[in-house]
């Protein structure tokens, strides 16, 4: 595995792969040590979590130029990163005993219960984009459930799977309670197999959720799979087009347009669309892209040369069938893996751009002739992940997000986020199960009756 530096295209490390042998007998050392720590009290488990949310927040920059380093995240989103994930850590550690507590139920018998117990081992398929959060948002609930993890983190940010590993353990951990291992993907579907394992989560691709759910469920494993989005943000007639714009734009470039829930399709009714475009290219046009070591930076360099050549291809090809491109949309001659920021205008079904992913800077503005008609093209994907809408009337805009719009985190006047206390997940090709919340810890546990005569 190679670690690259996508603001150069240089070789910062090579790492040696895990046969998968190697692997599988980790998978087995983590059961065992998870079948002592399901003993451990949820008082100690917390004690772990919380200590590994100070070593977060006290090597927080460090942590952040290793992020930016190996997938080109700026240093200021890295930062945000790492205090997010320690937020988890400390959320959990506070509410897990109370999310894990038996519910009793009322019936004949002397004593009826709902009881949370942990599954064993979670076998975690993660991917690039956000190398810390990724995990920790599997991980702080599934320990805290007093399940083991182990780890194939993508392979471009090798780096960050090994450090995560070693912070765990200095956290208080067992060792081996927590294992990152260097397999590939081929590999990972005999990890699967394992009876060590009890249950699965991954967060990649659709065509990959794919193949690990089928995997999973040959198996007879539990899964859960947060998949691709193409988020649509329905901007409405009577939309506050400077704070729209706002933050659209500021969703479409997070971590460099590399998040599943950024913002990507922006459905404008036809009487807002030139003055939203005009400020979403005017915003678009200031965005600061250079160096991620650099705090004064808000974009850096796509995470790899073949992530950027394919986006690339994408807006091609959309322009070929009639977009029109209101800036951006040529890769630049230097080394390294960058995209500018840019707009698509008139993107039509068929196109790239309005049917598959766009993951990475590219905006595309999509006509409604009515707001009628602008949720219905919000609801014309495939995907589920987030949606927003903006509107200035709040109430019909709750509305519109609790029982019109399709997704499985739908925001009013806002951009979609993750937040440790909402659960999180999507429908359709998005995926299935949730992440965080209550409903995240429950899904890697137990749902046990018990009943007493």
């Amino acid at each position: 595995m190679h670690s690259v530096n996508p603001s150069t295209g240089e070789v910062i490390k090579e790492y040696p792969r895990m046969p998968v042998e190697a692997a599988l007998r980790v998978l087995e050392r983590t059961a065992r040590v998870s079948a002592e720590w399901r003993a451990v009290s949820m008082e100690n488990r917390a004690s772990c979590l919380r200590r590994a949310a100070l070593i977060l927040k006290t090597r927080s920059q460090t942590f952040s130029e290793l992020m930016a380093r190996e997938m080109g995240k700026p240093v200021t989103e890295g930062d945000a990163e790492v205090h997010k994930c320690a937020a988890a850590c400390e959320y959990y550690a506070e509410h897990a005993p109370r999310f894990l507590e038996p519910e009793h139920v009322a019936t004949e018998a002397t004593k009826s219960y709902v009881a949370f117990e942990p599954l064993g081992v979670v076998f975690a398929i993660m991917p690039f984009n956000f190398p810390f959060w990724q995990v920790f948002r599997f991980a702080a609930p599934a320990l805290m459930a007093g399940n083991g993890a182990v780890l194939k983190h993508a392979s471009s940010v090798p780096g960050c799977g090994e450090t995560l590993e070693r912070l765990f353990e200095e956290a208080g951990l067992p060792p081996g309670l927590f294992r990152n291992v260097r397999v590939s993907g081929e590999d990972a579907g005999a990890l699967i197999d394992s009876p060590a394992v009890a249950a699965v989560t991954l967060t990649g691709s659709t065509k990959a959720g794919r193949e690990v759910a089928a995997r999973a469920g040959r198996a007879l494993k539990k899964s859960v799979l947060e998949l691709g989005g193409s988020d649509a943000y329905a901007v409405l007639s009577d939309a506050d087009v400077e704070h729209a714009a706002a933050r659209c734009v500021k969703s479409r470039l997070i971590n460099c347009g590399q998040s599943c829930i950024a913002a990507k399709r922006f459905v404008v009714v036809k009487s807002l669309r030139k003055e939203f475009e005009e400020r979403v290219v005017e915003l678009m046009k200031k965005v600061n892209q250079g160096d991620p070591l650099l705090a004064s930076t808000e974009i850096g360099p796509m995470a790899r040369a073949e992530l950027r050549d394919t986006l690339a291809r994408q807006v091609d090809e959309s322009v070929r069938a009639g977009a029109e491109l209101l800036l951006g949309g040529v890769v630049p001659d230097r080394p390294g893996a960058w995209y500018p920021p840019s707009v698509l205008s008139d993107v039509r079904p068929g196109m790239p751009a309005y049917d598959d992913e766009l993951f990475g800077p590219v905006a595309a503005i999509l006509e409604a002739s009515s707001d009628e008609e602008a949720l219905a093209i919000a609801n014309d994907t495939s995907f589920g992940l987030g949606a927003a809408v903006f509107t200035r009337d709040r109430d019909r805009g709750e509305r519109i997000a609790r029982e019109v719009l399709q997704a499985g985190a739908c925001f009013v006047n806002a951009l979609v986020r993750s937040d440790p206390r909402l659960p999180f997940g999507g429908i359709k090709d998005s995926g299935y199960g949730r992440e965080l919340g209550a409903f995240g810890i429950r899904e890697f546990v137990n749902i046990k009756t018990v009943w007493v005569e």
